[in-house]
């Protein structure tokens, strides 16, 4: 008799084998799938065609791959296995693209498209961020039905290719298809653990908004000696505007860019909650940002802004002229209640009223573009409930459910389009530096994914546990 902890074990026999886990990994991790480059598109096709699409073929599933109805945008893939109409079916995920590789900045491993471990950290681009994740769902979801034979529920998997690219077109494509993409609730895998050492379930994401802002004085620097006192210098004038818009301690100060009273359920979700990003994590700045709330509370339940870069005159040769312009590339995370449809115009009114009409708020550079509204799983959502259960039977310990990440994804294309709720499982942890050189997992902490996984599919078909929604 066949059972949950069979299923587990052949999980880890094919995540141990040289030939399987590692081996499947080094083969994706080798495409080079930058959505942000767009000579990049056909190794996006050749990731889902070649290394998605006949595993999950394999699996029984049947595969179909949408061209992006935005142009030059990345495909996606959904894979569909229908054992039982009358059965849930759950909405898996992942995506296979992933930011510039910026081969000359890596430090450790071989680059960014070669999969190489030292010790426990294994480096490559798109290992944390996604492919080693959607890897073990894979995985998971194949040891299941080799043990049982079947899943027990019906399965469709979604891999797109333009994540990092802002999803762009993603939302337009599965409401086109909406019925292709139904289902009744939603479990995937991304981003990192709040705590390297406990598992955590995440119930959404903060939106992201970026733009830049402008001053353009006028045509061509003037020597600062000769024109110094009588032309204002908008690298000055740019950095007190910003000033205006948070505090000296990171205090968001624009009326209208708060996301309102925290629910009760949200503050407890957060009770206790303590970040642990591993030994080469940051030290936190505890003065930083809203006064009054905890660390934990800052990422996952309110709003930050950040200045991503400030340019004015020639950083690499400075001459001794005052520049004719400023630019600064900024965002703003923010959470579920916020009024993120006025959150320029808002910041138009902030800025007008503080004396700095003459700044222009643009869009920011192709690349850097990505908008993702905030979406949220309430903690005390049944799906959430039976999430939290499976975890446990397989650690034996309840696990933290976070409201949301601190960063930005795609959820509202299940939130808004098909309505589904939605339940994350993080396998990476913070200090894996995610979108920058040297990008790695932790081997052991995604073997441990590898059970929890392979856990909640068992439970999803197994008599006894299975969800009902």
């Amino acid at each position: 008799m066949t059972s949950r902890q069979d299923a587990i074990a052949d999980a880890l026999m094919w995540f141990d084998d040289d030939a399987g886990y590692f081996e499947t990994l080094k083969q994706r991790v080798a495409v080079e799938t930058e959505s942000q480059e767009a000579s990049q598109l056909p190794e996006l096709y050749r990731y889902l065609e070649d290394f998605i699409r006949p595993d999950f073929e394999a699996m029984g599933y049947h595969v179909k791959v949408y061209d992006n109805p935005f142009e030059g945008q990345g495909p996606v893939l959904l894979a569909t296995r229908i054992e039982d109409p009358s059965l849930p079916t759950i909405l898996g995920y992942g995506h296979g693209d992933a930011v510039r590789g910026q081969a000359d900045k890596w430090t450790k491993g071989e680059g960014p498209w070669v999969l190489s471990r030292d010790g426990d950290k294994v480096y490559g681009r798109g290992t944390a961020d996604n492919k080693a994740q959607h890897t073990t769902h894979m995985g998971a979801i194949k040891s299941v039905l080799a043990t049982r034979g079947k899943l027990g529920f019906n399965s469709k998997f979604m891999v797109e290719t333009g994540e990092e690219n802002g999803s762009k077109g993603l939302k337009e494509l599965v409401a086109a298809h909406k019925d292709a993409f139904m289902a009744d609730a939603y479990f995937a895998s991304d981003g990192p653990r709040v705590n390297i050492a406990k598992p955590n379930l995440t119930l959404g994401n903060r939106g992201c908004l970026n733009f830049d802002l402008e001053i353009v004085a006028r045509d061509g620097g003037h020597h600062s000696g000769n024109w110094g006192g009588l032309l204002a210098n908008p690298g000055i004038m740019l950095a007190h505007a910003i000033s205006t818009i948070t505090d000296a301690n990171g205090k968001i100060q624009v009326d209208g860019w708060s996301p309102g009273p925290m629910s009760n359920s949200v503050r407890e979700a957060l009770n206790g909650v303590n970040r642990d990003g591993g030994a080469d994590a940051p030290t936190i700045d505890e003065n930083w940002g809203e006064p009054g709330l905890t660390s934990a509370e800052k990422v996952y339940a309110w709003n930050s802004f950040e200045v991503l870069s400030f340019v004015t005159g020639n950083p690499s040769n400075p001459v001794n002229a005052i520049p004719p312009r400023a630019r600064a590339n900024c965002q703003l995370r923010f959470v579920v209640g916020t009024d993120h449809e006025n959150i320029r115009s808002n910041l138009r009114k902030h800025l007008d009223a503080n004396g700095f009409d003459m700044i222009e708020i643009v869009d920011p550079p192709a690349g850097n573009d990505a908008v993702f509204l905030a979406a949220r799983t309430p903690p005390e959502h049944p799906w959430a409930e039976w999430m939290c259960t499976s975890v446990t039977r397989t650690t034996g310990e309840i696990p933290v459910m976070i409201p949301n990440s601190g960063g930005s994804i795609c959820n509202d294309v299940f939130q808004d389009v098909l309505g589904i709720p939605f339940v994350w499982m993080p396998l990476s942890y913070t200090g894996c530096s995610q979108h920058a050189p040297d990008e790695h997992i932790l081997w052991s902490l995604t073997r441990e994914g590898m059970e929890l996984v392979t856990g909640v599919y068992w439970d999803l078909g197994e008599e006894g546990t299975a969800w009902r929604p």
